[in-house]
């Protein structure tokens, strides 16, 4: 897993502001706890649920709908999650070698689906569908390096 700290430069930080903004629903500069995960994947950071609510302090789901936060507070938020460690290529096809029954470069696609669904940070059909959208061959397998390809350049 790397694990790198970066300063953003003044025009990633402009760039930052302005997505911020645009989940601004109120016209106030600010944006709810239950927007910040989502602000955070639109500019290309990828925490998983528990990161955010981590580094939100652990808000009850009363505070996630209705409490809101500005920018200055949302910037450190970013570092943070930035900083986190972050899954490598070999980390991905290394845990979907595991299930390569006949050691080709495949996995079905129906296996990979339910452990999507199933396992960590579970994803639910549409987000599945999504993902796996032309990663099947004609007989239902994945080839899981180019699907890890696919993965970590969307």
């Amino acid at each position: 897993m790397e694990c790198v700290s970066t300063e953003f430069t003044p025009d990633q930080i402009e760039d930052f502001k302005e997505a911020f903004g645009l989940f601004d629903r109120i016209g106030d500069s600010q944006v709810a706890y239950n927007q910040v995960a989502d602000i955070m994947r639109a500019l290309g950071q990828n925490p998983t649920n528990k990161d955010v609510v981590k580094i939100l302090g652990n808000p009850s789901a009363d505070d996630m709908a209705n409490k809101r936060l500005n920018f200055d507070a949302f910037l450190p938020m970013l570092k943070e999650v930035d900083a986190l460690p972050k899954g490598t290529y070999d980390d991905y096809v290394e845990g979907l070698r595991v299930f390569d029954k006949e050691g080709n470069g495949t996995v079905m696609g129906a296996e990979l689906r339910i452990v999507l669904s199933t396992l960590g940070e579970k994803m639910s059909e549409p987000e599945i569908d999504a993902l796996m959208a032309g990663q099947e061959d004609e007989n239902g397998s994945v080839h899981y390096e180019a699907f890890v390809k696919h993965i970590m350049s969307v």
